[in-house]
This record gives C-alpha cells, sequence and structure tokens, in this order.
C-alpha cells in the first residue's frame, strides 16, 4: 500500500510540480493539496482517511505554518508534518521542530532526495539530512549520551531561536568558548549542523518541545 501524502502551499505551481513528481514515486502517492492553512484544515475535515503525511510551506498568508502545524498536531496526532521553505535560518527550522514538524525541506531539494526524505518519515518517524546510517540511531537509543552540565545549559539553549552570541552572553562565555561547546556537541551527536542537533535531542528525549 503507498503512503499517502497531503501538500499545503500558496503558490499554485509549486503545489503542482512537488505533487507531480510525488506522484512518480513507487511507494507514495499525493491525496490532498491545500492552498494556505485554513483550506487544509477545511478539507481534512472533509476526507475520510487523512494523510500519512503532510508537507506543509513555513510561510503562508491566514496562517503561518508553525501554527497551522500546532493545530494539526493536535487534531491530528497521527500525521506526519515536514516543513516546505526557502529559508534554512535555523529560527525557522527550530519553530517549525517545535511546532512538530518531524523533517524541514527545502524547497530547491532534489526530486530523489524528496523520495529518500519521505522513505526515511515513513520508516523511522523523522528524517535528518545529517544523520545516514541507521545502526548509528540503533546503537545510540541503547547507549544515551552523556552531557556535562554546561554542554546540557548549552544544548537547551541551542534548541531555543537564541543566536549564538546571546547564548554566550545568556551562559556569560566567550563566543569562542560557546563554539567549543558546539564543536563537542556536534561531535558527540555526530551531526553537521544545529538543525540536525536540535533532531537528535528531541529524538533522543533530551529536551521537551
Amino acid at each position: 500500500m503507498k503512503g499517502t501524502i497531503g501538500i499545503v502551499d500558496d503558490q499554485q505551481l509549486f503545489l503542482k510540480t512537488v505533487g507531480m513528481f510525488v506522484d512518480t514515486f513507487p511507494d507514495f502517492q499525493v491525496v490532498l493539496y491545500a492552498t494556505d492553512g485554513q483550506d487544509l484544515l477545511t478539507r481534512l475535515r472533509a476526507i475520510k482517511s487523512p494523510p500519512d503525511i503532510l508537507l506543509i510551506d513555513v510561510n503562508m498568508p491566514f496562517m503561518e505554518g508553525a501554527e497551522l502545524v500546532a493545530k494539526i498536531k493536535e487534531a491530528y496526532p497521527s500525521i506526519k508534518m515536514a516543513a516546505l521553505s526557502m529559508m534554512d535560518d535555523s529560527q525557522n527550522v527550530i519553530k517549525m521542530i517545535k511546532a512538530g514538524c518531524c523533517a524541514y525541506l527545502l524547497k530547491n531539494m532534489n526530486p530523489n532526495d524528496l523520495e529518500v526524505a519521505l522513505k526515511e518519515i515513513m520508516v523511522r518517524g523523522y528524517y535528518n539530512t545529517h544523520v545516514t546510517n541507521i545502526v548509528y540511531h540503533e546503537l545510540f537509543s541503547k547507549q544515551p549520551i552523556d552531557l556535562k552540565d554546561r554542554e546540557r545549559e548549552f544544548l537547551e539553549l541551542a534548541c531555543s531561536d537564541l543566536t549564538y552570541q546571546q547564548i554566550a552572553d545568556k551562559m556569560f562565555l566567550s563566543i569562542k568558548t560557546v563554539d567549543g561547546y558546539r564543536a563537542a556537541l556536534f561531535e558527540k551527536f555526530q551531526v553537521k549542523s544545529r538543525v540536525g542537533l536540535v533532531l537528535e535531542a528531541i529524538r533522543q528525549n533530551l529536551i521537551s518541545v
């Protein structure tokens, strides 16, 4: 049985183009299109079975992506949601992840990568572009990462919308010292970005969202 996909985006051409690509994937089919948050909520109420995965634009009229994600998470907890955006800044990424998205996808990604992302979301419940080895995840589920107090403090602040300079100020440290904590946690979590760090911290229940 194919995984079902819903897509919401206010740009009609992009909406249909993504849908066209998804429908070429052998394991997936698009069952719902919507042009904004209210349109999506109306359509979800009208269908018998909600889609397995929703691809949700970050910036839309009437209702921002994060607000829409939070509403869907409460009303339809079984739906997995992935953000779609042209922006890759940490503030937007963290906001969407905290709202309930299990992935953050860029609109200029390769269609093959989109197919991989959808498969990862269906099988594992999330997609992290910087994690490629499933054995690594199985290992970490058995061996939790040991964090020092200051590393844990940095991790919690890194999962907020604060800049690294603001984190340094809040921790009463130099930016160089904070960069050291960042590098150490990137190494411990085997990630290459702040986004990857946030996703791993959420997955391992080290922070709550």
